[in-house]
């Protein structure tokens, strides 16, 4: 199966180069370009990709705004991946905090740039805990303590910390001595409870509320 993607870049090289990228892959096809984003909910309305390569950076609608009316024109939308310059960047935290699932950087080689098509396309997030940590740290504020509120079990919980610490699904069930359903069940309860999207508003949320210490 085809996985479809929009590349939304203001930087016509930078689109030129990841298209390349994504069209050399038997399994992946780039279905539309767009320079601002303003033109986004038009291109994913007509083409339906699964991803879209988002610049967070761009004159007119930036890939913050994009993203967010993206996300809440749509009950299904497509998987949006954040695309910078240098990560400790206070716009990449605002897109993930906004429901991007994870970020690229611009010099990424190609085997990377598919590799996180490919992983946000089959609804996983792209995480890189110590960045995580740090864009929190830079920027994050002390919001209400949403964890309270979610209720979370104890084992949800222990879930979530591993979550902030970058496991995946088959890592947590190795750790914890649980079967792989037991824990996409746990790891939805979890995104439920909180109300979010996926595992990256997740996590943001578990540092934000000093569930897990960005120092930690």
């Amino acid at each position: 199966m085809t996985v479809g993607v929009l590349i939304v870049d203001d930087d016509e090289l930078i689109r030129v180069g990841l298209r390349a990228i994504i069209d050399a892959q038997p399994d992946l096809r780039v279905l539309a370009e767009a320079a601002d984003g303003a033109e986004v909910l038009p291109l994913v309305a007509r083409h339906r990709p699964a991803v879209v390569l988002m610049d967070v950076r761009m004159p007119g609608i930036d890939g913050i705004q994009a993203t967010r009316r993206l996300l809440a024109a749509s009950a299904d939308p497509p998987r949006v991946l954040v695309v910078t310059t240098f990560a400790n960047d206070e716009y990449v935290y605002d897109a993930l905090r906004a429901g991007a699932s994870g970020f690229l950087l611009k010099r990424a080689r190609p085997a990377e740039v598919v590799e996180a098509v490919r992983v946000v396309a089959a609804g996983e997030s792209l995480l890189f805990p110590a960045t995580i940590r740090q864009l929190v740290g830079a920027y994050g504020g002390r919001g209400a303590d949403r964890l309270r509120a979610a209720r979370l079990t104890e084992r949800e919980a222990e879930v979530l910390r591993l979550m902030a610490a970058g496991l995946s699904n088959s890592e947590i069930a190795a750790h914890l001595v649980l079967g792989g359903e037991t824990v996409k069940t746990h790891v939805g309860n979890v995104l439920a409870k909180l109300g979010v999207r996926d595992r990256t508003q997740a996590v943001i949320a578990a540092y934000e509320s000093g569930f897990v210490m960005p120092s930690g």
